[in-house]
């Protein structure tokens, strides 16, 4: 089996989303699954689940969580021009990889 790519999202990171019944909302990524290619968003893409309770939880009921959602209907914030941009790679000065804004120019790695 061939192994994925890992998207240029992560964790805490600032994203928009382009399409779907959540379009144009913007929130931070909690948690990024690299092998599905999916992430979960900040109140985007609230679902209802129907807990019972008992285990972890003492109460049952409806509870509202966040639902992942595919890395390709997000784009990232950039953090000093505040709009959604495409992100590139630049190798700094000591070797390191970071990301940085297509649109600025800036590090989006800081």
């Amino acid at each position: 089996m061939q192994k994925k790519k890992h998207p240029f999202i992560k964790k805490n990171d600032k994203v928009t989303v382009l399409t779907g019944k959540e379009k144009g909302k913007i929130g931070t990524v909690l948690k990024v699954d690299a092998e599905k290619e999916r992430a979960i968003v900040e109140k985007i893409n609230i679902v209802k689940k129907h807990a019972k309770a008992g285990g972890k939880r003492a109460q049952g009921g409806i509870i509202e969580m966040e639902s992942p959602i595919h890395v390709s209907n997000l784009m990232l914030v950039c953090s000093k021009c505040a709009e959604p941009s495409r992100s590139g790679k630049r190798i700094l000065e000591d070797g390191s990889k970071a990301r940085v804004c297509k649109k600025c120019g800036d590090l989006l790695d800081s």
